[in-house]
């Protein structure tokens, strides 16, 4: 802009110095000749801020856009030097925000992971054991108690087993046991069978062996295919449910299918969210696929990388 302004400038000084003179009154094909040449310097001018603005312009879409949970979308560096220095300046910063993210993300899991490994073992070791002792108590109270009160000592004896049951429950959520001591494939049995339990049928396929997969990854498939799974438990009113684990030359894929309702135009809420961000401290995807009356489709793909080795032994398949 600088050099066309400057090349119409110099034009005009130009003509104003030369033999070139403008009448007074000013005459009709002067008045003609003026006219055209500010309408084109006017053209060429806006013209040249509709091109040089266009990366500026995409560059502002990309700031109205931008989610640190869906990393990797950045607007290409073009247009004038200083545009594009800015643009880069964008582009690392946005780097460096995710990185950032990735990190105070991880921590916060790794605590949060803690947090209920702590809880978990407290309700096993102390409320577990005394639920326990009391249920040992009320049975010999019920063997021990008149007839007109042995009913309601088996009552409180049922209620208090049923407590207990919800306990361990709670715990394996909390800690999945299972994952740590038989590896990823029979967590995710259990997990399949757990949610079956609950009035909805979980069908487990078997696709290939699972490959090795560090200890942290493991357990951001598990805690993805568990949310997953919690999430058409309460809201997808679906009876049905598909849960697949697959590894290529590429990375390995975990898929969970269901025939609910869909999530429509719901917001993502804080359980999708947690995936995602599960998902982003392995450097793994997460997609959603969802419509009307076909259900919900929750895919994770981990790529191949330093956290994934050989196949385990058939004794692993899922």
């Amino acid at each position: 802009m600088f050099l066309l302004n400057s090349v119409v400038l110099v034009l005009v000084t130009g003509l104003l110095l030369g033999p070139v003179t403008v009448s007074s009154p000013v005459l009709p094909n002067e008045a003609v000749i003026l006219v055209s040449g500010l309408a084109v310097v006017l053209g060429v001018n806006a013209f040249v801020l509709r091109i040089g603005l266009v990366p500026l312009q995409r560059l502002s879409r990309a700031m109205a856009t931008v989610d640190l949970l869906h990393p990797g979308r950045r607007p290409s560096v073009t247009g004038p030097a200083e545009m594009a220095d800015l643009i880069t300046t964008y582009n690392a910063m946005v780097d460096r925000l995710e990185r950032e993210r990735a990190l105070s993300a991880g921590r916060a899991l790794t605590a949060q992971e803690a947090e209920r490994h702590r809880v978990a073992r407290e309700l096993h070791d102390e409320v577990g054991q005394t639920l326990t002792a009391v249920l040992l108590q009320l049975g010999r109270l019920a063997d021990r108690s008149p007839a007109e009160l042995r009913g309601e000592a088996r009552q409180a004896q049922e209620a208090t087993r049923s407590s207990l049951d919800e306990i361990r429950r709670i715990a394996r959520q909390l800690r999945p046991g299972v994952l740590e001591e038989l590896g990823l494939a029979s967590a995710l049995r259990a997990l399949a069978a757990e949610f079956t339990r609950q009035g909805l049928t979980v069908r487990l396929e078997s696709r290939s062996p699972l490959p090795l997969l560090a200890d942290d990854v493991e357990l951001v498939v598990y805690r993805v295919a568990q949310e997953a799974l919690t999430n058409v438990a309460r809201h997808a009113g679906a009876d049905r449910a598909a849960l697949s684990v697959r590894a290529t030359e590429r990375g390995t894929e975990l898929l969970i299918r269901d025939n609910g309702k869909g999530i429509g135009r719901a917001e993502e809420g804080a359980g999708i969210r947690g995936m995602r961000e599960r998902a982003l401290l392995v450097g793994a995807s997460l997609a959603l696929e969802s419509a009307p009356g076909r259900g919900t489709q929750v895919r994770l793909w981990i790529p191949s990388g330093p956290t994934s080795t050989t196949p385990r032994s058939d004794s692993a398949h899922v």
